[in-house]
């Protein structure tokens, strides 16, 4: 698969050529050939070049001679060929003893050759081994598509790989069945799949691995968004070329398609799913034997929150045939998202709005933790798929941690009433039991007190404000959030010192002198909060 110093050394060309130094690096591999003849190089190589050069860059002296060929061995060229003559006539005896310590093949032409010929003859020979390449890997792509569609589709594309690389494969899968072959690749499947660094980034690309001193270059299988496991090789070596991950890449594919074809066929059986969710969250009585098919089994340890996202980044105008498409692919993600971070989720998805009871088992002091929901949710905020979920566009809350199912209603409506705080900024958090004084005023506000409660503290401030077009309101607001320091206050409100004195004795005025007594002062504090939350309410 690949061209090396070697296979060169094999061309007419190079009949008279001899390897002085560096013999143990003739498996270098050649990608390109390049005439070198200036002394600075740096911008001009990309690494993998064979060196042609007559020597004029070498009419130096000998330290300067052994820092330019240790600058090309850190730039990783594959080898230099030097022609003997007129501009440089012997190698130094500690140029070859530099070329060997580096296994830097060293070559020498004694007698005048073309250059021209040479890079013609060996360009020519890369560019036809990158067509066979490119032949190859379409060929392979055809095979890996045919295959994805035979079944048990996933060993067939192990096979085919095994066949072309006559390596050990496997797929490694992320909750998924993982799948190896020959059957020996057994004995390093767990390994793997426990691996620190296979898993532990997502986003990585393309990586090789070590376990138990064998190395494997590994690609990620990804589909929806979500990486789904790896197709890992074993190599001969802790690197790999190109060409290997590019056929890797797409074997992954096809391994992807198998994997969201039979997970779509999962969820298009788990359609009903959604209709018992939604019947819990509505308080509709449902058969125990849905309960025993979608929930997982009660246990002291088994608790759940609901986990509720608002979508508003599709057209409410798609196409109703669209929109059982758009829900399967939803699910998938959603539900494989939650499975990886150790949740049973259940889930019922419509236009506007996912809701996942997400189950978990936890002893009960550690029960109440948020860092897993927090992952959850800033991993849905990454999504970019915008015809089906785009995250920038959702809005979330979560509920309180429940055990029983009769309380799923209840949780349901803790999520809708978090979703309804954190869309206007009322809000930052997206858990329930962290709303502080709005998770009371959220449980008030189906009566009639809190207009009352507003009405009897800071009512005449905002008649007031109505009537003269004044800014008591908001000076009140920002002298309470300072603590009654008019210093900050008034560099708040970008207002002068004397014109806050005289807003406060207004202040005072309305709602009486001692409007900053603990007592009251809580209370007027609370009222601005509820006069807020009736604002955002109706502006939704």
């Amino acid at each position: 698969m690949q061209i090396s110093v070697s296979d060169i050394l094999k061309r007419p060309l190079f009949q008279n050529a001899k390897v002085i130094a560096g013999k143990d690096g003739i498996g270098r591999q050649v990608k390109w050939a390049h005439v070198l003849e200036v002394k600075e190089f740096e911008s001009l190589i990309n690494g993998g070049e064979l060196i042609l050069t007559t020597g004029v860059g070498l009419q130096l002296d000998l330290p300067t001679q052994l820092k330019y060929v240790k600058r090309l061995i850190e730039k990783d060229v594959a080898g230099i060929c030097i022609e003997l003559g007129p501009y440089f006539s012997a190698i130094p005896e500690k140029i070859i003893q530099l070329a060997n310590e580096y296994n830097f093949p060293l070559i020498i032409f004694e007698k005048t050759v073309k250059y021209v010929d040479i890079t013609q003859d060996l360009h020519t020979m890369i560019i036809n081994q990158h067509h066979q390449k490119l032949a190859q890997l379409d060929s392979l792509s055809r095979k890996f598509i045919d295959l994805s569609l035979a079944p048990n589709g996933i060993l067939k594309i192990l096979q085919e790989l095994h066949l072309f690389f006559k390596q050990g494969i496997l797929f490694i899968g992320d909750h998924e069945k993982s799948y190896y072959y020959p059957s020996e690749m057994k004995e390093v499947e767990s390994a793997l799949q426990q691996s620190t660094t296979l898993f532990v980034s997502p986003s990585k690309e393309e990586q090789v691995v070590s376990i138990e001193g064998r190395s494997f270059a590994c690609m990620p299988v990804r589909g929806l968004g979500q990486l789904l496991g790896f197709v890992c090789i074993e190599t001969t070596s802790a690197q790999t070329d190109d060409m290997t991950f590019l056929i890797l890449d797409r074997a992954a594919l096809a391994i992807a398609q198998v994997l969201l074809r039979s997970r779509t066929i999962a969820e298009r059986k788990q359609k009903s799913e959604g209709e018992f969710v939604r019947n819990l969250l509505n308080g509709r009585d449902v058969e125990q034997d849905e309960l025993q098919s979608y929930l997982p089994t009660p246990s002291s340890n088994m608790h759940y929150r609901i986990f509720n996202i608002d979508v508003d980044d599709l057209a409410l105008d798609t196409a109703e045939e669209d929109w059982e498409e758009i829900h399967i692919q939803r699910s998938m993600t959603i539900r494989s998202l939650f499975n990886r971070h150790g949740f049973f989720p259940a889930i019922s998805s419509v236009k506007n709005e996912i809701v996942i009871v997400a189950s978990f088992l936890s002893a009960s002091e550690h029960k109440k933790e948020t860092d897993r929901f927090l992952q959850i949710l800033h991993q849905i905020e990454r999504f970019t798929h915008s015809d089906y979920l785009l995250g920038s566009k959702c809005q979330f809350g979560i509920s309180s941690v429940y055990h029983d199912v009769k309380d799923i209603k209840k949780g349901y409506e803790e999520s809708r009433k978090v979703l309804m705080l954190h869309k206007p900024g009322l809000v930052t958090t997206y858990f329930y039991e962290k709303l502080g004084v709005y998770r009371l005023l959220s449980e008030l506000i189906a009566s009639n007190q809190l207009q009352s409660f507003v009405e009897d503290h800071i009512s005449p401030v905002i008649v007031y404000d109505q009537e003269n077009d004044s800014e008591l309101y908001e000076t009140l607001r920002a002298y309470l959030e300072c603590s009654g320091s008019k210093k900050e206050t008034a560099e708040r409100l970008f207002i002068v010192r004397q014109t806050l004195y005289h807003r406060l004795e207004k202040i005072g005025a309305l709602l009486g002198k001692d409007f900053m007594d603990p007592t009251k002062r809580l209370a007027i504090e609370i009222a601005i909060h509820a006069y807020q939350f009736m604002e955002s309410r109706q502006s939704i």
